[in-house]
C-alpha cells in the first residue's frame, strides 16, 4: 500500500505525510510539480528524522506516475465521491490518491482512478487537512488489510 499526492502545494503537509508513511510503513509517492522547493526546510521540519525511514518517490507528472504504478488500483480521496471510505474494501496493494489542497486533481486523473471515495464529514465544512485525511484514510485501509504495524 502506498500514498500518493498529486501537486502538492504545502511544505508542512507533504513532511507531514512522509512522517505518517514512516510511522506506518508504506511509501509515499509525489506527483509533481511541486508548490515549494524540494529542499524547503518545512518539509524536513514537519518530516523530522523520519525522512530516512519513509520511501519516497518524486513523479515529473500524472502521466509518469501511472507508467511507474500501473499495476496497483488508485484510490482517490475526493469530496466529490458519493461512496463512504468506510464502506470501501481496500486491498493491500492500492495506493490512496489525495489531491493538492486548493483544488484536488484535474478532470484527466479523476477519469483515470479506478476508485473514487469520500471521508464522512459534518454538513457545512469544506475540506480536511490533508495530512489529516491520509492519516485517517491510511488507518482505515490498513486496519481493513491487516496491515497495521505493530
Amino acid at each position: 500500500m502506498r500514498i500518493a499526492l498529486f501537486e502538492p502545494e504545502i511544505a508542512g503537509n507533504v513532511g507531514n505525510v512522509m512522517r505518517l508513511g514512516a510511522c506506518m510503513g508504506v511509501g509515499v509517492d509525489l506527483i509533481e510539480p511541486l508548490g515549494f522547493q524540494w529542499d524547503d526546510r518545512r518539509v524536513r521540519r514537519a518530516a523530522m528524522d523520519y525522512i530516512d525511514h519513509v520511501e519516497i518517490v518524486r513523479h515529473a507528472n500524472f502521466e509518469a506516475f501511472r507508467k511507474a504504478r500501473s499495476n496497483c488500483r488508485l484510490v482517490l480521496f475526493t469530496t466529490r465521491a458519493t461512496l463512504c471510505s468506510y464502506a470501501f474494501s481496500y486491498r493491500r496493494d492500492d495506493i490512496l490518491l489525495f489531491g493538492k489542497e486548493s483544488a484536488g486533481v484535474t478532470d484527466e486523473v479523476r477519469a483515470a482512478v479506478e476508485e473514487s471515495v469520500r471521508l464522512p464529514m459534518r454538513a457545512g465544512v469544506r475540506s480536511l487537512n490533508l495530512a489529516t485525511s491520509a492519516g485517517i484514510a491510511l488507518g482505515e485501509a490498513l486496519r481493513q488489510t491487516r496491515m497495521l504495524p505493530g
